[in-house]
């Protein structure tokens, strides 16, 4: 009888050594972004800060009076 993995005795391994196997890959494929790459993703980044921020704003600024309406002041 040979050990394949159609009988299941390794089984238990090939899962996570596969996905080593791959993580390790990815890793090694993986670069650092130069410097205009960079700044694009901050800049990305900050852009979305500021929508979401303006956005929170907008909705609160909207939302204070509407409140004030139904609660009645009390």
């Amino acid at each position: 009888m040979s050990t394949d993995s159609k009988d299941g005795s390794g089984s238990a391994i090939d899962g996570p050594k596969q996905f080593i196997k791959d993580g390790v890959q990815f890793i090694n494929r993986c670069k650092k972004p130069d410097q205009q790459e960079y700044f694009k993703i901050v800049q990305a980044v900050a852009m979305g800060f500021a929508a979401l921020g303006a956005l929170g704003y907008f909705v609160k600024l909207i939302h204070i009076p509407i409140n004030n309406i139904l609660v009645g002041g009390a």
